[in-house]
């Protein structure tokens, strides 16, 4: 017998574990190449938010589409560039698509995650601002026509927002003071929903932040090992909870073009 099928029958949960650790340990492998061997900052970020973008293009359902860009509205606002967009491609494609530049409907829109090579204060502050530039932009959503009649317009979801780098700058990782100050500031459209420090833990944040609240169990923690699949099943399951995004109302979309004629 495979040794790797004995393993799966008598200690399942071991045998996951370890399929696991080795496509985190592969990333990491990954990103310490990156770090020691590309001589300009802004290339590595380009190399390492793809390696992001790929993981994430593995394990997500293809109803997913995972890209860099800029979300815009149906009133002409942009958000700031965004390192990671995950949206519905299906229903609202990019607009003004050249190369690796691409608008993204806000109504498209199911999270935001920000690349850097380490969690520190700065770097949470940044990401939650550029969190803030995706979910202040207006989003539509109109009632969908179906055979049997027409379902009402979607609820607008809170939108994912995330930080994901190698480590955290704190001595004491995401157990520092400095980390749950920062964080805790961090609410209402601010608000990180999740986060991975690869070397450290992942850690996600309960909806009540969007109500700028935070409680004693707001913050939960991955295990020091495993670190990137508690990351990806959170955000797996963050995603499912939203269901789908909302309907375009296209014609907000269409009146730009001739706002003379409103």
């Amino acid at each position: 017998m495979n040794p790797n099928k004995r393993s799966s029958e008598t200690e399942g949960h071991q045998f996951l574990g370890r399929a696991l650790a080795m496509e985190q340990k592969v990333l990491a492998q990954q990103l310490e190449l990156s770090k020691h061997s590309i001589t300009h900052n802004g290339r590595m970020g380009e190399v390492n938010e793809q390696l992001f973008i790929d993981v994430l293009r593995r394990y997500l359902p293809r109803r997913y589409g995972v890209e860099q860009g800029i979300v815009i509205d149906s009133k002409g606002s942009t958000s700031d560039q965004i390192d990671i967009v995950i949206y519905d491609p299906q229903y609202t494609p990019p607009l003004l698509k050249q190369m690796s530049h691409r608008y993204i409907l806000a109504e498209a829109v199911y999270g935001v995650l920000e690349v850097k090579p380490a969690l520190n204060r700065d770097y949470l502050i940044y990401a939650a601002n550029k969190a803030e530039s995706v979910r202040k932009l207006e989003r539509t959503s109109v009632p969908i026509p179906h055979a049997g009649g027409v379902y009402d317009a979607k609820p607008l979801f809170p939108i994912i927002a995330g930080i994901v780098g190698i480590r955290s700058k704190w001595n004491d990782g995401l157990d520092s003071r400095h980390f749950h100050q920062t964080i805790n500031q961090l609410l209402g459209d601010q608000t990180l929903t999740l986060g991975l420090a690869m070397a450290d833990r992942a850690f996600e944040r309960s909806y009540a932040t969007f109500d700028k609240t935070m409680t004693h169990d707001a913050l939960k923690f991955s295990p020091a090992e495993n670190s990137l699949a508690w990351f990806l099943f959170t955000l797996l399951k963050r995603l499912q909870d939203l269901g789908t995004c909302p309907a375009v109302d296209w014609l907000r979309y269409r009146d730009v073009l001739a706002p003379e004629a409103n």
